[in-house]
């Protein structure tokens, strides 16, 4: 008993220091990603930057380590109301990519990402409200004017030459605008107004419609009794030609031979004078009577 009681005391002696540095070096062991900074402060300071990927130590109980992010970051830009050039109210809502160029300085300067982020929401809220400020309603809403074109790249050069001159160890990749709303308390009579103008126009559409209507139908009832007046007109024409004709020939048929034109001229008579109806009162002697009678 006495010889194992010994023997754990070795292998406690030997393999417990042993255990416990694996322990230490294994607690101060990280690993750095790609996408990452690894800080290395002593005693608060920072005396080492990592920014490659890779297995990494510290020394144990005197440093510690932090990580940034290396890769670009997206920040929404809360939205911001402002004054345009022409006196409108408008709430303007941006975005912005941007990313750590100098760890150590954003560390000294702004501690944290959420302070970053913080301090580009004041810079961003100051630039944006001069730029757009600069500008009228119609230019800021209409993305293809060439006055608003310009307004995003002006905006993340001024916002990067702040950034440089303080040296906060950031920069902006991008800036964009996302949306353009108008504030609340404006909407519903800007609302009210926007429909007002639209039933004005609708009614004046309605207007131009009557009156093209009304001229069309004009234009029309004048062309038909245009058409029916010249039809009349060639008509009694046509009738005239058609009596001359037929007096003419009536006048060559008399001269032809005159005993037979009267005879055709008494036959027609009849025909026209005499019906089931018909009451004559001749003298016994006419000769008009000697016809009737085939005497």
């Amino acid at each position: 008993m006495k010889d194992m009681a010994k023997t754990m005391k070795r292998i406690l002696f030997i393999y417990l220091p042993i255990l416990i540095v694996g322990i230490i070096i294994l607690s101060n062991a990280f690993v750095i990603r790609p996408n990452e900074y690894g800080i290395i402060r002593q005693f608060g300071k920072i005396v080492r930057v990592i920014d490659t990927e890779g297995l990494n130590f510290k020394i144990p109980f005197i440093q510690s380590l932090s990580k940034l992010p290396k890769n670009v970051l997206f920040y929404d830009v809360p939205a911001t109301e402002i004054n345009t050039y022409d006196k409108k109210r408008i709430m303007v809502d941006y975005y912005a990519l941007w990313r750590i160029t100098d760890p150590v300085q954003m560390v000294e300067t702004l501690k944290t990402i959420d302070a970053a982020e913080a301090r580009l929401s004041d810079i961003m809220y100051s630039d944006v409200r001069n730029e757009l400020g600069k500008l009228e309603y119609g230019a800021i809403i209409n993305p293809s004017d060439n006055q608003r074109g310009n307004v995003d790249t002006i905006v993340k050069n001024n916002i990067n030459e702040i950034l440089d001159k303080n040296n906060y160890g950031i920069e902006i990749v991008d800036i964009q605008m996302k949306r353009i709303d108008l504030p609340e308390s404006n909407e519903q009579s800007v609302y009210k107004r926007m429909i007002s103008e639209r039933e004005s126009k609708a009614q004046e559409y309605l207007s131009q419609g009557d009156a093209e209507k009304t001229k069309i139908m004009a234009d029309a009832d004048r062309e038909v009794a245009e058409l029916i007046a010249k039809t009349k007109a060639r008509a009694q024409e046509i009738v005239a030609e058609g009596e001359k004709e037929a007096a003419k020939i009536y006048n060559d048929s008399y001269g032809q031979d005159p005993d037979f034109f009267k005879l055709y001229i008494t036959l027609n008579s009849y025909k026209v004078s005499i019906d089931g109806e018909t009451l004559l009162m001749v003298p016994i002697d006419s000769p008009y009577l000697k016809y009737l009678t085939g005497q």
